[in-house]
């Protein structure tokens, strides 16, 4: 089971970079917090039949009060917050500037890592931030007025996407950990049952073994806060939510959109990503995880027609190897 967590870390990459493409055009059809409302809720009808399955019941079997908690919590930071910023993003710079930032989730990963896990950060970890950030510096930064005796840098972006863009790759690092911490409750409450991980199940559709099911239960509790937590800000704050949310899930286009950034978001991608840490470190995998912003530069081009300049690809793969060297 050699370089298993690095192999699934990769497939999460290739997975959020379709969620990130379906998401683009969702969330700029029926804005975002709609869209995560919706992309909540066919979450946890897909997790229930699968934990159904795989489980022998439709909810986190046990999971007990500090698994549930720190996974709550672990859902306010990396959904609420953080796809809710995300989906801001996409709207205002587009899924593949938005997937840029999202580098910054392997230096928050290993910073909070480092914080509530004890996990090893080593010095090169100061030179991999400088390197992330001068990769989305010149991604995302021009020089001003060449006529200008003292040209200044200017932002080629809006300023609300790259705090929206921003915030959620912070966010993201964040929810990992907790996640992880989550998970080790989990795997502390089976052991106080006496239930053996490597078992399946007891009435268990599909006789795969509980360290393989667990992340998916674990998602499911994280998708539970995010329904919640998208809900009543959409209700608090907006007016007209019931309208909106009523023309979005009678957009046809945009709710194939959702579906796709759902089955290979919440359902596959993050439960995957949640297993993937399991046998790796949170730094390593959202390493790998960091991979995307590279592998959107040629889909994103090609179907939404956007110009990549030779700088933005640059700057991406600068990006992703401040990220590498950050866990050398």
């Amino acid at each position: 089971m050699s370089f298993l967590g690095e192999t699934i870390s990769l497939f999460v990459a290739l997975s959020w970079t379709v969620t990130a493409l379906f998401a683009e055009v969702g969330s700029k059809r029926m804005g975002s917090l709609p869209l995560n409302i919706v992309r909540m809720s066919m979450s946890l009808l897909l997790l229930v039949g699968t934990l159904w399955l795989i489980m022998g019941q439709p909810w986190p079997r046990f999971a007990d009060g500090s698994t549930w908690r720190w996974l709550l919590l672990s859902g306010v930071v990396g959904y609420v917050i953080g796809d809710y910023c995300l989906m801001q993003g996409y709207i205002y710079i587009g899924s593949r500037f938005g997937q840029l930032f999202m580098t910054l989730s392997a230096p928050t990963a290993a910073l909070t890592g480092w914080l509530f896990l004890g996990e090893t950060m080593r010095p090169l970890a100061i030179l991999g931030m400088i390197v992330t950030l001068s990769g989305i510096a010149l991604s995302i930064l021009a020089g001003g007025d060449k006529n200008n005796s003292s040209p200044s840098l200017k932002l080629t972006l809006p300023k609300k996407g790259i705090f929206f863009a921003a915030m959620a790759g912070i966010c993201q690092g964040g929810g990992l950990v907790l996640s992880k911490i989550g998970l080790q409750h989990y795997d502390a409450s089976l052991a106080s049952l006496g239930v053996d991980p490597n078992l399946p199940a007891d009435g268990a559709l599909l006789p795969l073994p509980l360290f393989l099911t667990v992340p998916f239960a674990a998602t499911m509790i994280r998708a539970l806060m995010g329904l919640a937590g998208f809900a009543l800000l959409h209700f608090l704050f907006d007016k007209q939510a019931v309208a909106k949310l009523s023309h979005a899930v009678h957009d046809r286009k945009a709710m194939w959109c959702v579906f796709g950034a759902t089955v290979f978001g919440p359902f596959i991608g993050v439960s995957a990503s949640l297993l993937a840490t399991q046998y790796t470190s949170t730094g390593i995998a959202q390493t790998l995880f960091a991979l995307t912003p590279v592998l959107i530069i040629a889909p994103a081009a090609l179907l939404f027609h956007q110009r990549v300049r030779l700088r933005e690809v640059i700057g991406a793969v600068i990006s992703v190897a401040g990220v590498c060297l950050f866990f050398l």
